[in-house]
């Protein structure tokens, strides 16, 4: 099987194409580019060939002997997509759509898709299924529900669509991030030995691992059609609906010394708990095979391994809105998220103004 990934140069893409791979299959990739400077350790065995292309320019000749897709390229960052929000639109829904529109007419069998247990936003009573109402939140879960709608409209005997809604995901990855839950805690009680919530950590969030997600995607891939076609997934383990609280008392046990303390705000209102129980049974294959406690004792003996520094945690390179914040300031995006016109020596680039609300977003950090 040829599989066409996009997203390979992302924090997950990092995990799942060499996944793909050593599950036989013969990949092809293509990334915008945004993340190659956060490469924080060698932990890759092989990499897919790469064309450094956005989503929105590619072209049907890029889809020539594929047999199927993995769609990971979407802007990731939740307070980029609530400030600008139309080129979260523009690149996660009519930009997905568009892809999935010429894998199509290209006579592409699978697509899968990477949506989100965002999705369901704020949820309260029993744990939500994939047959629950979705409640987006913010920019970035609405995109998700919208792409889903449309992917459901393509859905034919030509075309089978899978929807991986993947809990929040963490662990180690060579494109590492920082700027999502564990893995921003996990960096703090490395780097400071601290961890001082600001809110009091009782909204629910369930987690799945970022080598539990590439195992799923590697079993809808391989999975009969019936089993997978126009379906959606909730991927994680029932078990691992955490409390945001429970996720830093985790981090900070795997962290010796680490002081932990909470504050008295509610923060964040999204808090849903996920059951996760129909990807165990109709999926073929998959399980989880990480917890929390598993992966901030990975994250804790990785840092100890590449003597993480303070720098290095905070460096634009691993959180998302710092390094499109940089890209736009230097002028090698547009505003509309495009790159510009490669640099040259003898002729200075002009920057790009970034908006107050970001960079108020990035001063603040994650």
């Amino acid at each position: 099987m040829k599989v066409l990934i996009t997203g390979t140069e992302g924090y997950l893409g990092a995990i799942v194409a060499p996944a793909v791979m050593r599950a036989g299959m013969d990949v092809t990739a293509v990334d915008t580019g945004y993340y190659r400077s956060g490469w924080l350790y060698h932990g890759v065995d092989q990499t897919a060939p790469t064309q450094f292309k956005d989503i929105r320019q590619v072209t049907p000749q890029d889809f020539e002997g594929v047999d199927a897709v993995v769609h990971m390229a979407e802007l990731s960052n939740d307070p980029l997509g609530q400030l600008l929000p139309h080129i979260t639109y523009d690149i996660n829904h009519v930009g997905s759509l568009r892809l999935a529109r010429l894998a199509k007419a290209a006579g592409v069998r699978r697509f899968v898709y990477m949506s989100s247990c965002s999705v369901y936003g704020v949820a309260t009573g029993d744990d939500v299924t994939e047959r629950s109402a979705v409640n987006p939140q913010t920019a970035y879960a609405n995109c998700k529900v919208l792409v889903e709608r449309d992917l459901r409209e393509l859905a034919d005997d030509r075309f089978s669509p899978t929807y991986l809604r993947n809990a929040t995901a963490f662990g180690a990855s060579p494109r590492m991030r920082f700027d999502i839950v564990l893995n921003n805690l996990a960096g703090l009680a490395w780097t400071s030995r601290e961890i001082r919530m600001t809110s009091d950590g009782t909204p629910w969030r369930p987690l799945v691992h970022a080598n539990d997600i590439a195992r799923a995607i590697v079993c809808a891939l391989q999975a009969p059609l019936e089993a997978v076609h126009n379906e959606v997934f909730n991927v994680g383990d029932t078990a691992q609906n955490y409390r945001v609280r429970d996720i830093a008392q985790i981090v900070a046990s795997a962290f010796p010394g680490c002081d932990l303390s909470f504050g008295d705000s509610g923060g964040d209102n999204r808090s849903y708990r996920v059951s996760f129980e129909k990807i165990s049974r109709q999926l073929p294959g998959f399980s989880c095979q990480w917890n929390a406690e598993r992966g901030a004792a990975q994250l804790a003996a990785l840092f100890a391994r590449i003597d993480l520094t303070r720098a290095e945690f905070e460096s634009r390179g691993y959180t998302r809105l710092k390094q499109l914040e940089y890209l736009l300031s230097t002028g090698q995006i547009d505003q509309d998220f495009f790159w510009t016109e490669p640099f040259s020596p003898a002729e200075p680039p002009a920057p790009v103004p970034v908006p107050v609300s970001v960079q108020a977003l990035v001063e603040q950090g994650p």
